[in-house]
This record gives structure tokens, C-alpha cells and sequence, in this order.
């Protein structure tokens, strides 16, 4: 084997980095250990306010030395394995920004009937299609009122100067969708500003392309109700005076000499000045940079005298003086990572007592530099904003009717805002007020920026400019101050709350559900391929750890359906292995030296394993980009798994073989005991005159299957029916019937399903009560008819989830809720992932095999297979064994087309080889000789995919049952149908040809 040397690099500089990356994860773990122990009470239940308290107070505080280098606790959580919600708890929350609205207010809610009409249809006829709202809305628009124009009911006052009487309808559509967007960007860019005060949260946010949604992860969130305030609460942006330094110098005095009188009361909280000469200079030059130098020098009251910082010096210092940075431009400037030290400070009560009531202190949103150079501490300046008796601000987002970026004349980034008829007049006023003074953009109690007033501006239209590294910075900006001109409010559509509880059972199912799989998997693979199944298990090692390894340098999470698809890459990296082995122990008994035959083994096994590879690799690249939430992180393990598997399975495993057969001894290197050694071989079985047999089984399984579909549906989750759902669980066993009966009344008599979910005492309660209407209301009102109703039924008293669950009691343990037009939005992309699968995989059959018989056998036998396992739950769910039908079924079946696929493309590419060794040959001796030769690695591989996913099955919770019976019937039916359907089909569309 050639590049021996790079092998074994690679592997060792994979391993460190994973061994780094893990790390964090390790101190992470202990650090979320400490804050539970430190706020939990004496029955053992924690606090989560508290805990959230403790983690944000060290948030910035160094919690782990690695070589000299320390971490804060928020680097460690950007770089620990993260873990999804499914496994940790916490939220999943998907906005839908509404163009009803902002088009509404681009008229300035105009009342025609007409415009209004068209609206209501056009909201109705994009429901569950990928149909463009704006374009609806003007076919219907024209179709009400055709000889009506556009420009009649958007030509408003607050759109003078970008629409007139004359504008055309094409010029309104194009700024109808502008402001669209950029209503959806603003709304983005808030959301990601507001999310990322939920630090230790590791959120995560981003736009759904092609949709007005925003999709939100927040892993280990405790308080869903704070977050939903938080997400829908409307943006409020307002312009505020800053205090000049000087202003603000006899304060921080006071609040000094307050904390050192404390700490001389507590000498344990004594910290004494390293360089007190040092701190007085950057204190001296913060309070009195060169521009204020007159006004320190006549204004002996206001100003802070040597004697007074000589005295701050020589006493103790408080973090709020003695922390400050000097950065030679003026400002209140701090290390990140102190700020929590610097809040604790400024919200006491005695430091609120000292602040005048005309004072109040924000922070940057973001770090504006790192000090010196870009290795230095992010630094964030803390502002003393200037505030009224009202505590309102003067100006207000809501008086801003335009704002945009662009470059200036000097090719620099600027942001011009234009502002309305009152708002120029406040402004004008504030300007006169404040030249060569700051004055604060402040969105959310966080400062975007505080430019300085250079002079007046009467008209109302102001340019922003310096301080901009990039363009998209001024966009940034732009987007803000537009925040309050038009109304772009969210609606949760979709909403998925797993409690801690929940979370914390299925990271243990999870982990069982591997190390089990693992162990039966390592014992089968030593008994069946000797020392062979050794270096098997130790690639299996390396395939584990570099995929966990690799999702932590990701950054990715780890979901529940992520752990099973590393339990799906466990059996896909024996497969390869299995193959190697089986052509080795091939060559060995037609008479080849044990060199010879490894080689060769690895040589014909290699196309076998690559083609297989890449045909499952392309549905985990669909179900990536086709898929949302848990699928999207199954599709994300899968994928790694497949590129690690291969690396580990081809040239991992072929180092240590090769290493062990340099002297040729077969003694130390042996595929096979006395029982494996010939086990499946010298087969002479006549596979394809069954294939007729094979038809009729499959129709009259399938036609069955179809039967039950229409006598009983299928159980469709709320993924693609949409409504809410909510897992209970309860003191003790509950009958699933009496609460179904007694929650009738409450639910107005709608539809509503409850079940048994994992165990008898957990029930999942899924309703259609108020399934059309998705506001914040409405899910109050059915979160507490459920709590009323299951109260009066069972006499038990309702706790929230994380507290100590004991006799009387119950919780909710998760809830989710998905809108009407979400769910078909789930339905319609699932339809798109199976058959896009289905034509790329034909493609690439095709491409490989150079005929088109093997692709369209592969994509019937993939056809039937899909057909097989919706026949097998529709069959089970008419015998009363429900499985939901919903985006992680979607997954297994994806996951079943890779692996049937995987299955077939072996037999094909013997077939392939036969032929070419047999040219001229009939098909069905080659055909049937090829299956012969390849039985043993068939039934080898489907034995260990399967003991996987039966452990997964078993023990892999609730949550995944449906997923793993999908994959139970799929990998069975996927060996079936890659002998008695894929190849049968070839040989009879060959026989259509000839």
C-alpha cells in the first residue's frame, strides 16, 4: 500500500484534534455539574433562575487552563460537542415574519375591499405551496379589480418620494418585495441580536431561504415562556443623549468609595492595586481626554481632582474603576468578559441610590475592536446615557420612514435615514442641542451605535459615517434604524419545548442504544473473522471518536436521531470491513499467499465500498438540504459517519493488516475460525427462478398494506397533520381511553389522540383544539384546558418540569406545536427528498454501470422497499401497534433507500465483474452465480446492521421506536428486495431489449 506514512499522519493529527475538541466538552459537562449543585435546594431539585444566574456570572470568567491558555466558560460552550435539545432539553421555535402586514402598512392599512380581499385569498392560495405572496396577492388583486391600479392605494404620504400617482405596478411590486425582504432581514437580525444574550444556550439562528420564516434552536432553555416574550415582543428603538465623561466622574467617585467602605467592612473581599500610579493615569486620561480639557479646568465642582484619585489609588479599588481600559479614545471602555462583574455592581440597590434618576448606563451591543490589535480582549464601552423625568426616550424608531447603506464619496461605508415631518423636528432640535456631543442608537436596551453630532440637522435626513469596517456593518445598521417604520410582526408557526427531564432520559437511551450495539457487534465480529475482527473493531473505534471528534469541531449538534445515525454508520462501517474480509478469505481458498490475497481483497472490495458510500452519502446530502431540525441532524452524522467509516474501514484497517502480514506468517494474521472459514461458500441456489414467487409475495404485501391505509389512515404526527402535542408524565400508570374520554369537554369535542409513550406512565396527548389559530393565546388556552382537565380527572396537582415528580403530581414533560401551513410545508419537501433521492441515485447507477436496466432495477427495488415499510405500519397500525408518521420517519425511509441501495450496488458491481470475466455468457448463470458468490457478505452485514438497530429499537426510547421499526422492516426487506427484486428486474428488462 502506497502513502502508508500519510495514513498514519492523518490519523494521529484527526485523533489530537479530536482529543482537543473533546476537551471542552469534558470541563463543559463539569462546569453544568457545579451550577446544578450549587443552586439546588435540599429535596434536590434546582433552582433554574438561579442556575441561569450562576452560569451567566461566569461567563466570562476563565474556567479552563489548557498549556498556559485560559478559556472563559463561552469559549468553552462554542467549542464543546454540543448537544441537541432532544437530549439536553430546551426549544425549537420556527417565526413566520407575515407580508400581510407589512404590505398593510405600506398603504398605511388601507381599507379598500378589494386590496383587503385580495390579501385574504392570497394568504389561503400559498398555503402549503412554495408560491411567491406577492405575486399572488397582485393575480388576485387584478382579477377583483382589473382596471384598478396599485399605485391608488400605495401613493400614501409616508411613501412620497419612492411612490406617486404615476408609478407603474411593476415599480409598487418591485418595492412591495423590497421591503418584504428587507422587513424579513430586519426582523432576523433583532431576533439574532436578542438570542444571542441566551450565551449559554449555544442558540442557534438562521433564515428558512425562500420562505418569510426564521428557524431558532435553543438547547437547554428553562423558561419557554421568557423566550416566546423575548422572540414576539416588539423592537424598541430609540435615540438618547450621552453624558459627557466629566459628567460622570463624581459618580463612579461615589460608587467607588461605597465598595471600598464595604471592603474594609470584609477584609476577605480586599483587593489591593497592583500599579496604583498606573490606574490613576488611565482613570486621569478617561475622565479627561484633550477635546474636554477646558470644561474639567472651569468646572471645579464637576471635575475629579489628583487629591481625590490619589485617594481612590491609595484605598482599595472597585472592578468598576479598576477594570477599565485605556484605549487613548475616550469612552468607558471594558474587557467582555467583566462585564457581569460590572451589572452586579451598577443593579444594587445602594449603586441605583447613587445614579442620578437622569443617568442610566448601556453596553455595546457587540465588542467594537480588541484593543491594540486583533489579538487582544474584545472590549465593549459602556455608555452613561442621558434620560428625562418620563424615562422615555424623545425620539423614537417609529418616526424613521427610510434607511439605507452605501459608500460615500471617500468609497467608505455610510448609512443615510431619512426621518417624518415630526420626527425632523425633534431631531432638529436634538442636534442643536448636542453638537459635538454623542447621541445613542439604542435598539433593545443595547447601543448599535453613538456617532457624533457634527451640526444641526433640520430636515430630517441624516448620513451616518466612520466606525464602519464593512458595508454589511451599515447594513446592519440600516436594517435597525428601519426597525420601527413598518410593522413586520412574527407568529410562531411552529414550537417544540422538550423539558430536562425528557432530555435527560433519552441522552441515557441513547448512549445504552450505542455501547450495546457496540459490544454484541465487537463479540460477533472477533467470533466470526478472528484476529481480522480485532482490527474490524478497532476501526470501529476510530470511526466513533472521529465522528464525535469532528461534530464538536463542527460545532454541530448531537441530536437523539443523530445517535442513531452513528448506530447506522456502526453497522455501514462493518459492511466494508465484511467485504474486505470476505474477499480476502475468497482468495485465500482459490490458492493465494496471504500478501497477495489481502491485496487483492482491498483492491476488488475498494469500487464495491466507494460506490456504496457515495449512493448513501447522496441521500444524506438530501436529507441535509431538503430537511429541518432532527433530520437535518441526522443528515449531518451521517454523512460524517459515511467519510469516516470509509477512511477507517479502507485505510486504517489496511495499515494494521499489512503491518501484521509483513513476514507473511499466516499464523499471526488469520480472517476466519475453523466454523467461518468456508461458512456460505461453494452456494449453487437458482435465486432468479424464484423471482416470479418474489413478485406475487410483494404485490399481495404491499396491496395489503394499501388496504389497511384506506380502512385506518396512517398515524400522522403534527409534523405533517400540524396541531399540538404534549408528553405527560404522571406518578403512576395511567389508561390512555379514560383520559382521552375525559379530555373531550375541554377540547370541544376535537380531535385528540393519547397513547402510551415509552411507558405506562407517560402518555402523549396530541390535540387539534384551535389547530388554525397559532398566537400566543391560543397556546395558553390549550396548555391550560389540558392542565384543567387532566386535574379533574385524575385529582393530581400540576408541577413544573425539572421539579422532583412524587405521588399526586404530574408535569408536562415536552410540548410542540405545528401550524397548518408548516405541516404541509413538512409534507410537500418530503415528497421532493424521496423522489429527488430516487433520480439521483438512478443518475449515478446509470453513470457507474453504464446501462440503464441496473438504474431502473435499483430504483423499482428502492420503490418497492419505500412501498414495503408504509405497508408494514399502515398493516401494524390497523393490529392496534401505532408507529407517527413524521419527519424522522421521513429520515428512515431516506435512510433505507442508502442502505438497500448499499446492498444492491454489491451485487451489481459482481455482476459487473462476472461479465466482463464471462463475456458472451447468458445473464441468469452469471447473474445467479454473482449472487452466490456474494450471499456471505449479504448475510453477514444485514446480521450485524441488524443487531444494531434492534438494540436501537429496544432501547433507544419512545421518541425513536417508529424510527427504528421503519429501519427494522427496511434493512430486511432492503436485502430481500437487492436478490429477488433489483436483479430479477435487470435480467427481465434485458430479455424486453433483446
Amino acid at each position: 500500500m502506497k502513502n502508508k506514512g500519510f495514513i498514519v499522519f492523518l490519523t494521529i493529527l484527526i485523533s489530537l484534534l479530536c482529543i482537543y475538541y473533546l476537551s471542552f466538552t469534558y470541563i463543559s459537562q463539569n462546569v453544568q455539574q457545579q451550577a446544578v449543585e450549587a443552586t439546588q435546594d435540599s429535596d434536590g431539585a434546582t433552582d433554574v433562575v438561579e442556575k441561569q444566574r450562576y452560569l451567566d456570572s461566569i461567563w466570562n470568567e476563565p474556567v479552563y487552563d489548557l498549556f498556559g491558555i485560559g478559556y472563559t466558560y463561552k469559549e468553552i460552550k462554542e467549542t464543546e460537542l454540543n448537544l441537541g435539545l432532544d437530549l439536553q432539553g430546551g426549544m425549537h421555535v420556527t417565526l413566520e415574519v407575515s407580508p400581510v402586514d407589512i404590505i398593510k402598512g405600506l398603504t398605511g392599512n388601507s381599507g379598500d375591499s378589494d386590496f383587503t380581499a385580495s390579501l385574504t385569498a392570497a394568504k389561503t392560495s400559498v398555503r402549503g405551496t412554495q408560491l411567491d405572496f406577492v405575486d399572488e396577492f397582485y393575480n388576485e388583486f387584478k382579477e377583483r379589480a382589473p382596471e384598478k391600479e396599485l399605485a391608488q392605494i400605495f401613493a400614501t404620504a409616508a411613501n412620497r418620494g419612492r411612490i406617486s400617482l404615476q408609478s407603474t405596478d411593476s415599480e409598487i411590486l418591485d418595492i412591495i418585495n423590497t421591503e418584504v425582504e428587507s422587513a424579513i432581514d430586519r426582523s432576523f437580525n433583532i431576533l439574532r441580536t436578542r438570542i444571542d444574550r441566551f450565551g449559554t444556550s449555544q442558540p442557534n439562528i438562521q433564515r428558512l431561504q425562500g420562505t418569510g420564516r426564521i428557524q431558532i434552536e435553543l438547547p437547554g432553555v428553562d423558561n419557554p415562556q421568557r423566550v416566546r416574550k423575548l422572540l414576539q415582543g416588539v423592537a424598541k428603538l430609540e435615540f438618547w443623549e450621552v453624558h459627557q465623561q466629566q459628567e460622570v466622574g463624581q459618580v463612579l467617585l461615589q460608587i467607588n468609595s461605597l465598595i471600598v467602605e464595604e471592603m474594609k467592612k470584609n477584609p476577605v473581599s480586599q483587593e489591593l492595586a497592583e500599579d496604583g500610579q498606573q490606574i490613576k493615569d488611565d482613570i486621569t486620561a478617561l475622565l479627561s481626554s484633550d477635546d474636554e480639557a477646558d470644561s474639567l479646568a472651569t468646572n471645579e465642582e464637576d471635575s475629579v481632582t489628583n487629591d481625590q484619585l490619589d485617594s481612590l489609588i491609595n484605598t482599595q479599588n472597585s472592578p468598576l474603576l479598576d477594570l477599565m481600559i485605556n484605549t487613548g479614545q475616550g469612552g468607558f471602555v471594558y474587557n467582555a468578559r467583566d462585564t457581569a462583574k460590572i451589572n452586579r455592581i451598577l443593579e444594587r440597590e445602594d449603586v441605583q441610590a447613587i445614579i442620578p434618576s437622569t443617568m442610566k448606563f448601556l453596553w455595546d451591543v457587540q465588542p467594537k475592536d480588541k484593543g491594540d490589535d486583533l489579538t487582544g480582549p474584545d472590549l465593549l464601552e459602556l455608555y452613561p446615557i442621558r434620560t428625562n423625568r418620563s424615562g422615555k426616550a424623545s425620539l423614537t424608531g417609529e418616526v424613521i420612514s427610510n434607511a439605507s447603506a452605501s459608500l460615500n464619496e471617500r468609497a467608505e461605508p455610510e448609512v443615510s435615514m431619512q426621518m417624518n415631518a415630526s420626527g425632523s423636528r425633534t431631531w432638529a432640535k436634538m442636534t442643536r442641542e448636542n453638537v459635538g456631543q454623542r447621541i445613542a442608537i439604542v435598539l433593545d436596551n443595547y447601543v448599535f451605535s453613538a456617532p457624533n453630532v457634527i451640526g444641526e440637522i433640520p430636515n430630517g435626513s441624516s448620513q451616518i459615517s466612520g466606525g464602519f469596517q464593512t458595508i454589511d456593518e451599515a447594513k446592519d445598521l440600516a436594517n435597525i434604524l428601519k426597525a420601527g417604520s413598518l410593522p413586520a410582526p412574527t407568529t410562531i408557526v411552529e414550537d417544540v419545548v422538550v423539558g430536562p427531564t425528557l432530555g435527560k432520559v433519552a441522552q441515557d437511551q441513547g448512549l445504552n442504544s450505542i455501547l450495546i450495539g457496540l459490544i454484541i457487534v465487537i463479540v460477533f465480529m472477533v467470533i466470526y473473522y478472528a484476529k481480522g475482527g480485532l482490527i474490524a473493531n478497532l476501526a470501529l473505534f476510530f470511526n466513533v471518536f472521529f465522528i464525535m471528534g469532528i461534530l464538536a469541531q463542527f460545532g454541530t449538534s448531537l441530536t437523539l436521531p443523530g445517535i442513531a445515525g452513528i448506530v447506522l454508520t456502526i453497522g455501514m462501517a462493518i459492511d466494508a470491513n465484511v467485504l474486505i474480509f470476505e474477499r480476502i478469505k475468497e482468495e485465500l481458498r482459490n490458492g493465494a499467499g496471504l500478501k497477495a490475497a489481502i491485496s487483492s481483497g482491498y483492491s476488488k472490495a475498494y469500487w464495491s465500498i466507494f460506490d456504496a458510500n457515495v449512493t448513501t452519502l447522496i441521500v444524506g446530502f438530501i436529507l441535509f438540504t431538503l430537511g429541518q431540525g432532527p433530520v437535518k441532524g441526522f443528515a449531518i452524522t451521517l454523512m460524517i459517519g459515511i467519510v469516516c467509516s470509509f477512511f477507517s474501514a479502507v485505510f486504517i484497517t489496511r495499515v494494521v493488516v499489512e503491518a501484521f502480514s509483513k513476514k507473511g506468517d499466516n499464523s499471526k494474521l488469520s480472517f476466519a475460525n475453523a466454523f467461518s472459514r468456508n461458512a456460505l461458500t461453494k452456494l449453487n441456489f437458482d435465486f432468479l427462478s424464484k423471482r416470479k414467487l418474489a413478485y406475487v409475495f410483494s404485490s399481495i404485501f404491499i396491496g395489503v398494506g394499501i388496504i389497511a391505509m384506506i380502512v385506518k389512515s396512517l398515524a400522522l404526527g403534527v409534523d405533517f397533520k400540524g396541531g399540538r402535542a404534549y408528553v405527560i408524565t404522571f406518578d403512576e400508570d395511567r389508561d390512555p381511553t379514560e383520559i382521552k374520554t375525559s379530555l373531550g369537554s375541554y377540547f370541544d369535542n376535537a380531535s385528540t389522540e393519547v397513547k402510551t409513550f415509552g411507558a405506562d406512565n407517560i402518555l402523549k396527548i396530541t390535540t387539534s383544539f384551535k389547530i388554525d389559530d397559532e398566537t400566543d393565546v391560543a397556546d395558553a388556552e390549550v396548555r391550560d384546558k389540558l392542565i384543567e382537565g387532566l386535574t379533574a380527572s385524575t385529582g393530581l396537582a400540576y408541577i413544573e418540569d425539572g421539579a422532583i415528580l412524587s405521588d399526586g403530581n404530574f408535569t408536562i414533560s415536552s410540548s410542540s406545536k405545528v401550524g397548518a401551513t408548516i405541516a404541509d410545508d413538512i409534507k410537500n419537501s418530503s415528497y421532493k427528498s424521496a423522489i429527488f433521492a430516487l433520480v439521483c441515485i438512478f443518475i449515478y447507477i446509470v453513470f457507474r454501470f453504464r446501462k440503464w436496466q441496473f438504474g431502473l432495477g435499483a430504483i423499482i427495488a428502492l420503490f418497492h422497499d419505500t412501498m414495503f415499510v408504509l405497508s408494514a405500519f399502515a398493516i401494524a397500525n390497523l393490529l392496534g401497534i401505532s408507529f407517527e408518521i413524521d419527519q424522522v420517519f421521513v429520515a428512515a425511509i431516506l435512510t433505507i433507500i442508502g442502505y438497500s441501495i448499499n446492498d444492491t450496488v454489491v451485487v451489481f458491481d459482481r455482476i459487473r465483474e462476472n461479465m466482463g470475466i464471462k463475456s458472451g455468457s447468458e445473464l441468469i448463470p452469471v447473474f445467479n452465480e454473482s449472487l452466490n458468490s456474494t450471499i456471505s457478505r449479504t448475510f453477514i452485514t444485514s446480521v450485524t446492521t441488524l443487531i444494531v438497530v434492534i438494540v436501537l429499537f429496544l432501547f433507544g426510547g419512545a421518541v425513536l421506536q417508529g424510527f427504528s421499526f421503519a429501519l427494522l422492516v427496511g434493512i430486511i426487506v432492503g436485502t430481500y428486495s437487492s436478490i429477488f427484486i433489483a436483479t430479477p428486474i435487470v435480467i427481465d428488462l434485458n430479455k424486453k431489449k433483446d
